[in-house]
């Protein structure tokens, strides 16, 4: 008869889910794996095959019960990692819609807004599009599974059970935040910047030629010509994002390597 010990259970039970904890936290922040249109089954199920797959392949665990106050912690402290690399590839998307409301927000289409599953409010639809964009562009990219490679390198960088968690590493994280609106505006800076001089070209029209009304004329003008500007910038978008995945992937390997740096010897 096979007989197993209870720290034998815990030790198989470990195995299984810390891993598992931090890949279904990333999945739950990330993009295209964290969108709520997306199958909450399929995507636990996936998290779950991924981490029965890695676990053997893994660092030892620390021997700990699952359900005491240590384990626990670990768990936890699973949870935060996983939301936290998730988070960084979220910002390329935030920045991205972002890029779409300021082109929006010249067109005039400011008020032109739809329903967005994703965040279960109202987003206006050059924000949709260029978000849709980016998800393409992402998935062309194989942005999907540089962002898993990442995480399971984590692992080695990172190891589960590690004595605390440097909060450099989540200053580092707040600071990437004001990418979302510094890589929005450069991405949305050609079409501002043409929107603007004819915007501004407008105005000086209706100085010259006070009966011409600039403002039953603009607005078609300012459409028309998002449109075409449209059409002109965005087959060139894809590189540009391509260039921004990698660096947020790579500032995704290095917020691993900082959370699991001593306390003052991060950068």
């Amino acid at each position: 008869m096979i007989n197993f010990t209870l720290d034998q259970w815990y030790g198989w039970i470990n195995a299984f889910l810390w891993p598992f904890a931090r890949l279904l936290a990333m999945f739950s922040v990330a993009p295209v794996f964290g969108e709520s249109t997306a199958p909450s089954i399929p995507k636990v199920g996936l998290a779950a095959v991924i981490a029965m797959v890695v676990a053997p392949t893994l660092p030892p665990f620390p021997a700990l019960a699952t359900s005491s106050y240590e384990g626990l912690l670990v768990l936890a402290q699973q949870v935060f990692i996983g939301m936290a690399l998730g988070f960084v590839i979220r910002i390329c998307f935030s920045a991205v819609q972002t890029a779409g409301d300021f082109v929006g927000l010249q067109m005039g289409l400011s008020l032109a807004t739809l329903y967005d599953p994703s965040t279960h409010s109202n987003t206006e639809v050059l924000a949709r599009l260029f978000n849709i964009l980016a998800m393409l562009v992402f998935l062309v990219f194989n942005g999907h599974l540089l962002m898993l490679d990442v995480l399971i390198r984590s692992f080695t960088a990172l190891p589960i059970g590690h004595a605390s968690l440097n909060p450099a590493a989540w200053m580092g994280l707040a600071e990437l935040g004001g990418k979302i609106f510094s890589s929005g505006l450069l991405l949305a800076l050609p079409l501002i910047a043409a929107l603007l001089t004819l915007n501004i070209s407008l105005g000086i029209l209706n100085r010259a030629a006070p009966q011409l009304s600039a403002f039953s004329v603009g607005f078609p003008i300012m459409l028309i010509s998002g449109v075409l500007l449209l059409t002109v910038v965005l087959p060139h978008t894809p590189s540009y994002l391509n260039e921004f995945y990698q660096e947020m992937l790579g500032h995704m390997a290095r917020i691993a390597d900082t959370f699991a740096a001593p306390r003052g010897g991060a950068n």
